[in-house]
């Protein structure tokens, strides 16, 4: 609690201003600009190696106990891959961990399809439960890469200990892959085995990036506003510590003493010396 104090209070408030006036700037139909990171290229060229290859995608959206935003924001993810496989007549499927998600990942999968051109050729086993343990789904996914020989992988949403059994499992049978978490304990698994690995706040830029929603760029870009203001006034605060203070010191000493040389005032010992 020694943060929740008035200024704490004020500086939270005028972030989420910011913010929100962002989301509605954008949602009034502004655009704004996010740049491509790398590992969006890269999944492009996982869906065409597949294409070329004639072999099935598999996606995974990981463990999760509840619907959350992490799990919404892999789902998107998804999404797009989907409608890019559909559209190139390639098989997607998408292994399911949390049996709350299966009908949403479902209607994902489906209506992905569908705004391909493609609805004809979504089958409902290629979106499946499989465990909501964690190893007997790690197990579960390890057995499909085995069987399926996936040309690529797309691991995106909350991991754990299971997520480097999927992986290499996945390079065993030479998939191409790619993966995206903001748990910063499992990226490193990921960096180790993957081919390409979106990191940190990248993970939610590319959902903003492929799905082009106005609430999702708007709250990044305000988002990232936020850090250049917090990052302005971390430089003010040390630029005035360093030599608005001791100016401060200087000059207040010299009104209070006419009579004293300037030059005893600088020779004067700091405070606490």
């Amino acid at each position: 609690m020694n943060h929740a104090t008035g200024p704490a209070f004020i500086l939270l408030l005028a972030m989420s201003v910011v913010i929100v006036m962002t989301v509605v700037s954008a949602q009034r139909g502004k655009q704004y600009f996010i740049r491509r990171i790398p590992g969006l290229s890269a999944i492009d060229e996982a869906v065409g190696r597949a294409v070329e290859m004639g072999r099935g995608i598999l996606l995974s959206t990981g463990l999760s106990d509840g619907i959350d935003i992490i799990t919404l924001q892999a789902l998107a993810i998804c999404a797009n891959v989907a409608a890019s496989a559909a559209r190139y007549g390639t098989r997607v499927q998408m292994p399911v961990y949390n049996s709350a998600m299966l009908p949403i990942a479902e209607d994902t999968i489906s209506n992905a399809y569908n705004q391909a051109g493609r609805g004809d050729a979504y089958s409902p086993d290629d979106v499946r439960y499989l465990s909501n343990q964690q190893f007997a789904y790690a197990a579960g996914v390890a057995g499909m890469i085995q069987r399926e020989k996936f040309a690529a992988t797309f691991l995106f949403g909350t991991f754990f200990a299971e997520s480097l059994i999927m992986a290499e499992n996945a390079n065993m049978v030479g998939a191409i892959q790619v993966a995206g978490t903001p748990s910063t304990t499992q990226v490193p698994f990921f960096i180790a085995a993957c081919d390409y690995v979106i990191i940190g706040d990248e993970y939610y830029a590319a959902t903003a990036y492929l799905t082009r929603q106005p609430t999702l760029l708007g709250s990044m870009v305000g988002q990232d506003r936020v850090k250049i203001g917090i990052l302005a006034m971390v430089v003010v605060g040390a630029l005035c510590t360093s030599f608005v203070k001791p100016l401060q010191h200087l000059f207040g000493n010299l009104l209070s003493d006419q009579n004293v040389p300037i030059g005893k005032l600088l020779d004067a010992p700091e405070e606490g010396g």
